[in-house]
This record gives structure tokens, C-alpha cells and sequence, in this order.
């Protein structure tokens, strides 16, 4: 891999990553759907307009699939696509980094 130039690619998946609460979000949905209650349960600090547009941002890239269940009442959960799932060795790296240096 040549570090010696920027790689654009590189440099959108930082963009999304590094967002405030969007590691956190994938973080918890690595461990399967869940509900936007339960997703707030596990990071109280964040907003519900807050979580509510990373949601929306991470279902736009494919990162997400939002499932709505027709019941009384309706019924949503969040889960990572395969795409998302795919940051899951990414998630332990820096979970691994942050363990030895934080």
C-alpha cells in the first residue's frame, strides 16, 4: 500500500466513519437488529434527532436496512447489510488500539 498519497476512497470512508455516533451506532448493531430505543439505551448521551440522522445517513450508504413490521404498534429495527458487517474487523481493530493506548 502506498502511503505516500491521499487515496479518495480512503478519505470518504473516514468521512463516514469518524462522525460523532456513527462508530458507536455500528458498534451495537454488530451484535444484531435492533430497535431505535434499544440502540438509545446503549448510547444515552447521544440525541434522538442525533441518532435518528446517522440512521438515516448509514441506511443511504447501504451501511443499514431499516425493517418496519405492520404491527400495533409498528414495529422498526435497524440492521447492518453486509456492507456494514463488513466494518467488523475494522470495529476490532481500533476497539483492539483503543484497549493498549487509551
Amino acid at each position: 500500500m502506498d502511503y505516500t498519497t491521499m487515496c479518495p476512497k480512503y478519505e470518504a470512508g473516514i468521512e463516514v466513519l469518524g462522525k460523532r455516533w456513527t462508530g458507536l451506532i455500528i458498534r451495537v448493531l454488530l451484535g444484531g437488529p435492533r430497535r431505535f430505543r434499544d440502540i438509545k439505551e446503549i448510547v444515552p448521551e447521544m440525541s434522538d434527532k442525533m441518532l435518528t440522522e446517522r440512521l438515516k445517513e448509514l441506511e443511504a450508504l447501504g451501511i443499514l436496512t431499516r425493517h418496519v413490521y405492520p404491527e400495533t404498534p409498528v414495529r422498526v429495527e435497524y440492521e447492518l447489510t453486509d456492507k456494514g458487517r463488513d466494518l467488523e474487523p475494522v470495529v476490532e481493530a481500533i476497539q483492539s488500539w483503543s484497549e493498549k493506548w487509551m
